[in-house]
């Protein structure tokens, strides 16, 4: 199967938001880092603003809505505050994913399936208000089914168990993790939905899941601030892009 189109990079900005917030004070600017991902050639920009607002706040969203000339990834629970804020500020796309306050960061997918009819409404409104809707879930097929049912435009598909198996070495359970996510990338995509994948994406990782032709934007945001203490962040989305490439051109 031939590449569906280049593979987009969508940058997470969360944890500029953190170090910032952990000083209390207005330094790292969030959308400062967001400008200079666009300026080194991401194609979008992630941000999660948390119901507890532990790192992304309102004003963030905001200022990224209004200064960003990427889309913006809007990323937020699936709660009735979270779509107020997402149909006031019509960002390019809204994200759902599952939230708990006591994580450190995102554990697993949505259950859409269990909330199906009320998903359904809540797709519904925001994709009249000429947002894209995107579904964090796992490569359950019931999930993947239930996305296409509420009228999702996008699933992005969690890489978090693979990427702790890898990073742990237990590459079995890593291969067994990365098969089924191909499987859910081939349904979703069977279904009429884009497909995205993010969680935990390292330049180690990132290979095989670029390698999945259906599989159209990766969002990564932790590992990528974290290599620019080191390489600034255009090294970093630079070393990132060479090798989403590289995986990318052996499917073509």
């Amino acid at each position: 199967m031939k590449p569906l189109g280049r593979l987009r990079l969508g940058v997470n900005i969360d944890h500029v938001a953190t170090l910032r917030n952990a000083r209390g004070s207005v330094w790292p600017d969030p959308l400062r880092a967001a400008l200079l991902a666009e300026a080194a050639g991401a194609d979008g920009i992630t941000a999660h603003m948390r119901e507890d607002r532990r790192h992304i706040r309102d004003s963030d969203i905001e200022a990224l809505q209004a200064g960003l000339a990427i889309p913006l990834n809007f990323e937020c629970a699936a709660t009735e505050e979270m779509k107020a804020i997402a149909l006031r500020l019509r960002p390019h796309a809204v994200c759902l994913v599952p939230e708990k306050r006591e994580e450190r960061t995102t554990e697993g997918g949505l259950d859409v399936a269990a909330d199906q009819a009320r998903l359904t409404d809540y797709v519904g409104e925001l994709t009249m208000a000429g947002c894209r809707v995107s579904m964090f879930i796992s490569h359950d097929i019931h999930q993947i089914k239930a996305c296409a049912a509420v009228g999702a435009a996008v699933v992005e598909l969690h890489t978090g168990l693979y990427s702790e198996f890898h990073a742990k070495e237990r590459f079995s359970e890593a291969e067994a993790e990365l098969n089924g996510l191909r499987r859910g990338a081939a349904l979703a995509h069977s279904l009429g939905m884009e497909v995205h994948a993010g969680h935990g994406l390292t330049y180690d990782n990132v290979g095989p899941i670029a390698a999945m032709p259906e599989v159209m934007e990766l969002n990564i945001g932790h590992f990528l601030i974290g290599e620019a203490v080191f390489l600034g962040l255009e090294g970093a989305l630079d070393e990132m892009r060479r090798r989403m490439d590289i995986a990318r051109e052996e499917i073509a």
